[in-house]
C-alpha cells in the first residue's frame, strides 16, 4: 500500500513537470538566426530594396541576426508570408496591415516613416489618396469622369483600392466605383495606374500622394500634368511590423534600429532616399481609420 501510494505520488510529480514544461513551451518567445525581412510591392522593388541594405546591415549588427529578404508578387504574399512564419519583418500597407491584423493578433507595428512635404505630399508620418486625371484632357471634375475608365491600385492597397471604394462614393455623394465608372481595372501599382493616366491608357486613378510623387521625383511624369479632382483624409504611412512571437530584447533591438536612423550617416542616406525626415513610433490604434473605412 505505501509502495503504491509513493509510486502515485511520483506519477503526479512527473505529470506536473509535464505540465509546467509544456506550458513553459508554449510561451517561450522565438529567437531565430535568421531574420527574414520583406515589405509590398512598389514601382520599383528591386531599387527600393537597394535603399534597405544598409539598414539591412544595420540591423545584422545591432541584432546579431543574419538577414534574408523575400521578394514578394503581390500584398497578399506578404500578409500570407508573415501569417506562415516565412518572414519575421515586413513592410506593410495600412489596409493590408490591418487585414494581417485580423488574422494574426500576435502580429505588431512599431513604426513608420515621418515624411518630407513634397508636391502634393504633405509632411508628416501620413498621406493622402488623390483622385488624378490627365490635364488637357475632358476629365476636369468628378462629374465628367462618369462613364469612364478608372485605374486602382490592388484589392489590398489602402489608398489605391480601399479608400476609393468605401470613402470616395460616400465623401462625394456618387454611387459605388463599379456603377460610376464603365470599368474598373487594377494596374499592380501606383506608378502604373500614374502612368496609364499620363499615356492616356486610363480616364483617372486613385493613388497615394507619396508614391504619385515617386514617379514624379523619377521624371516619367511632370506634377503640372495632372488634374486633382479629390484628396481622402489623413491616412497613417506604410506600417513596420514583426511577428510578437519574437523574444521581447530582439524586437527591442529591431525597432531601435529604426527609432534612431536620423542619427547615423547610413540612416540619414535611408531616409533621404525615402523622403523621410526620421522614423517614429506607431501602435495599432493609429489604423483605426483605416478598419472604419473596411466597414
Amino acid at each position: 500500500m505505501i509502495g503504491n501510494k509513493k509510486a502515485l505520488k511520483i506519477l503526479a510529480t512527473v505529470l506536473i513537470s509535464t505540465a509546467t514544461l509544456s506550458v513553459f513551451a508554449a510561451d517561450k518567445c522565438e529567437d531565430p538566426k535568421v531574420l527574414r525581412f520583406s515589405m509590398v510591392p512598389t514601382q520599383d522593388s528591386v531599387r527600393e530594396l537597394t535603399y534597405y541594405k544598409p539598414i539591412m546591415d544595420l540591423l545584422q549588427k545591432n541584432t546579431g541576426k543574419k538577414i534574408e529578404f523575400y521578394m514578394p508578387t503581390s500584398y497578399s504574399s506578404v500578409v500570407e508570408a508573415l501569417l506562415g512564419k516565412w518572414v519575421d519583418l515586413a513592410v506593410l500597407g495600412p489596409e493590408s496591415y490591418v487585414i494581417a491584423k485580423n488574422k494574426d493578433k500576435t502580429i505588431e507595428v512599431f513604426g513608420t516613416y515621418y515624411r518630407t512635404g513634397n508636391g502634393i505630399q504633405p509632411e508628416g508620418p501620413g498621406y493622402k489618396s488623390v483622385l488624378i486625371t490627365k490635364k488637357g484632357s475632358k476629365f476636369t471634375n468628378i462629374e465628367s469622369l462618369k462613364g469612364g475608365v478608372l485605374a486602382l491600385v490592388d484589392p489590398a492597397s489602402t489608398s489605391g483600392s480601399l479608400v476609393p471604394e468605401n470613402i470616395f462614393p460616400k465623401s462625394t455623394k456618387t454611387p459605388p466605383l463599379k456603377q460610376y465608372f464603365s470599368r474598373v481595372v487594377f494596374s499592380g501599382g501606383h506608378d502604373l495606374s500614374t502612368l496609364s493616366v499620363d499615356e492616356g491608357k486610363v480616364d483617372g486613378a486613385f493613388v497615394a500622394t507619396h508614391r504619385f510623387m515617386d514617379v514624379i521625383g523619377s521624371g516619367k511624369a511632370k506634377l503640372d500634368d495632372f488634374n486633382y479632382l479629390w484628396y481622402s483624409g489623413l491616412i497613417p504611412q506604410d506600417p513596420f511590423v514583426y511577428r510578437g512571437t519574437l523574444c521581447e530584447d530582439l524586437k527591442i533591438k529591431i525597432a531601435n534600429t529604426f527609432y534612431t536612423l536620423d542619427q547615423v550617416p547610413e540612416g540619414k542616406a535611408y531616409l533621404d532616399n525615402v523622403k523621410s525626415l526620421k522614423f517614429v513610433k506607431m501602435k495599432d490604434s493609429d489604423y483605426d481609420i483605416v478598419r472604419e473605412a473596411t466597414k
